[in-house]
């Protein structure tokens, strides 16, 4: 054998020693180690702010858009294959309204897209004088937009998205389908193990590190990063609950033979999260990017498992045990239901507070068997409470934004200009220009959008988790103009807002501005910022709904009422001022970075709105808001 054939020790000792193995990563010398799949021109580069720099190959027979959807429709212009949603959104206008198109789940019947044109009347006995009148950029939320969304939306989302059976009527299937996406309320035991997640996530700077552009930070070396700093978490949370499994793990890196924990430990997190939006404020975009980053392939190979399992619902765990009927059980909206104690005697609620807990325990006697106690069952039924409790605190605002609306403020006409909704562009930072009639209906079906987004934002968040942890659907760091984001397609949770979409313009018959939704773009880079935007709905609402509620009371106070007088005639024209400048400036089009990201979309309706919120405290009647006991819109009143 020849010396040129001979293998040098050293040589293979050396690159035994750089090899990606779980060993060499958590060594010493872990900065010489890369992946080796990745690509050569990454490991050179020493910038660059793409996380996902190769296409992946889209599935034959989905869509080339969501990827997740079976592909319905083959646009020869755009030589694409698109599920009908995907489809719609993606030719609303210009010139592509008018690409033709093959049907793919059909006979290939060939058809061309005809030009725009008003919509038909949905009732032909409407007048053309009483139609709502429709901005220009409403051709973004063409007929067709709206009839793919309408198909999307099964006749179970029409359940889901139903208003709540009455204490007393029967309940169908509203509390199957709703219990789907209702987590659990967490136990004692496992709020200790939350405390103890809370702690690490607090102390972790994983996303410090790893989202991040610096020199000589690769691709190939951030997935190292990635390790490195998901291991140092994992084994800081075992031997924190376990002194002695954890220095077990610290001798022999057996990740795997604690695979139960973590993904006990992971989902309770998520799973608090879901039910107090409140809570975690900080930590839960931390612990969704680790998981998020857990799910890749170089990770989960190298780990020998996933560390993300499905949220523990209150419908899986009595299908598990198979009670659904305690779902089904008329009883249950009785069990389940929220009492208010506004406008009523002491006497009725003491009444609806016994009969509510001897419905609970009613059904709970009845639905034990092996496996599931009868506090098991109550924990479902105070699950489901919990989850009408938080569609009070969330909801019901937009409920008493849109009365109070309806209750100061005419549809059509405005007696003088303290009564009207009137914008123009350029005027007090407004970006849209509407008469009153527009104005009044562009309010009314915002409040009406948000109504319905929150009550159903259990299943949002659901689905919006899906995307997220989804390995199917990478991501890509990148620079937002907001800093680095990471960026990333939300196909399932985009598909449930244009039902939601679409159901609330059903209710209202017509759509003023745009009906863009932003999903996976420069305004909102991922599911995680969408679902952080809407759930701040009631932070803004909720505030102004409180003040309002106590002007009643405030001239009770002779030296207030004169103030109240003296400034604004009375405390009905104080009320009024305070919802005319509410529905004027926080729905005109304002608060984006740069004037084309600002405007009617869906999402730039709640950017005007926190936009009002910054500016309060240069209104009149802030100090209005002080005696109410008003703090500010970061969830303290």
């Amino acid at each position: 054998m020849s010396s040129d054939s001979t293998p040098d020790p050293a040589e293979g000792a050396g690159s035994s020693k750089h090899a990606f193995s779980l060993e060499n990563i958590l060594g010493a010398d872990h900065e010489n180690v890369e992946h080796p799949t990745a690509p050569e021109e990454a490991l050179t580069n020493s910038g660059g702010s793409d996380e996902e720099d190769g296409q992946q190959q889209v599935a034959h027979g989905f869509c080339v858009e969501c990827e997740d959807q079976p592909a319905q429709v083959f646009c020869e212009a755009c030589a694409d294959n698109f599920c009908e949603v995907c489809f719609v959104a993606q030719h609303r206008k210009g010139t592509r309204k008018r690409h033709a198109t093959k049907t793919l789940s059909g006979p290939h019947e060939k058809k061309a897209k005809m030009g725009g044109g008003a919509p038909p009347v949905t009732n032909g006995e409407t007048k053309e004088e009483d139609e709502m009148h429709v901005d220009d950029a409403a051709e973004e939320s063409d007929e067709e937009l709206e009839q793919a969304a309408t198909e999307a939306a099964s006749s179970k989302m029409d359940i889901v998205l139903s208003s709540q059976p009455t204490p007393g009527s029967s309940v169908g299937e509203w509390f199957i389908e709703r219990a789907k996406y209702i987590p659990m309320r967490l136990t004692l035991s496992e709020r200790k193990f939350l405390r103890l997640l809370e702690a690490a996530l607090n102390v972790s700077e994983y996303t410090d590190k790893i989202d991040t552009i610096g020199f000589g930070l690769s691709k190939a070396k951030r997935i190292v990063h990635q390790i490195r700093e998901l291991c140092a978490i994992l084994s800081g949370l075992v031997l924190s609950a376990d002194y002695k499994q954890g220095q077990e793990l610290f001798q022999d890196r057996d990740f795997q033979s604690n695979e139960d924990f973590y993904l006990d430990i992971f989902e309770l997190g998520r799973r608090h999260k879901i039910m107090n939006p409140d809570k975690m404020r900080s930590t839960y975009g931390k612990l969704i990017y680790i998981l998020q980053d857990s799910q890749t392939p170089e990770v989960k190979d190298l780990l020998s498992f996933s560390c993300v399992k499905p949220i523990k619902s209150v419908y899986s765990i009595l299908e598990d045990h198979d009670a659904l009927d305690l779902l089904r059980d008329d009883l249950i909206s009785v069990a389940t239901k929220e009492i208010y104690s506004e406008d009523r005697s002491r006497r009725d609620i003491q009444k609806d507070i016994k009969n509510k807990e001897r419905a609970i325990e009613t059904l709970s006697a009845k639905y034990a068997r092996n496996g599931l106690p009868q506090e098991k069952v109550r924990q479902c039924i105070y699950s489901i409470g919990d989850n009408h409790a938080f569609l009070r605190t969330n909801r019901d605002p937009c409920d008493r934004m849109i009365a109070y609306l309806k209750q100061y403020f005419h549809p059509t006409q405005a007696k003088d200009s303290k009564r009207s909704l009137a914008i123009k562009t350029g005027k007090n930072g407004a970006r849209l220009t509407h008469d009153h009639q527009k104005q009044y209906a562009y309010v009314l079906q915002s409040l009406t959008l948000w109504r319905e987004i929150l009550h159903d934002m259990f299943h949002l968040w659901t689905l919006a988790e899906q995307d997220l942890l989804n390995e199917e659907v990478p991501y890509r760091l990148r620079d937002t103009g907001q800093g680095l984001n990471r960026v990333q397609a939300a196909p399932k949770t985009s598909r449930m807002m244009h039902a939601i979409l679409n159901r609330a313009q059903r209710s209202i018959g017509s759509w003023v501005g745009s009906s863009v939704i932003h999903m996976g773009d420069h305004n909102v880079p991922n599911a995680l910022m969408f679902i952080d935007k809407y759930s701040q709905v009631y932070r803004i609402l909720l505030p102004i709904c409180n003040a309002l509620s106590q002007i009643p009371q405030l001239v009770k106070n002779p030296a207030l009422r004169s103030y109240i007088d003296d400034e604004w005639g009375s405390a009905e024209g104080l009320s009024r001022e305070i919802l005319a400048d509410f529905f004027r400036h926080g729905f005109d089009g304002s608060g984006a970075g740069n004037y084309f990201d600002a405007g009617s979309c869906i999402d730039g309706r709640l950017t005007s709105a926190w936009n009002w919120c910054s500016t309060l405290e240069k209104k009149r009647f802030f100090p209005v808001f002080l005696l109410t006991g008003f703090i500010g819109f970061d969830g303290e009143w």
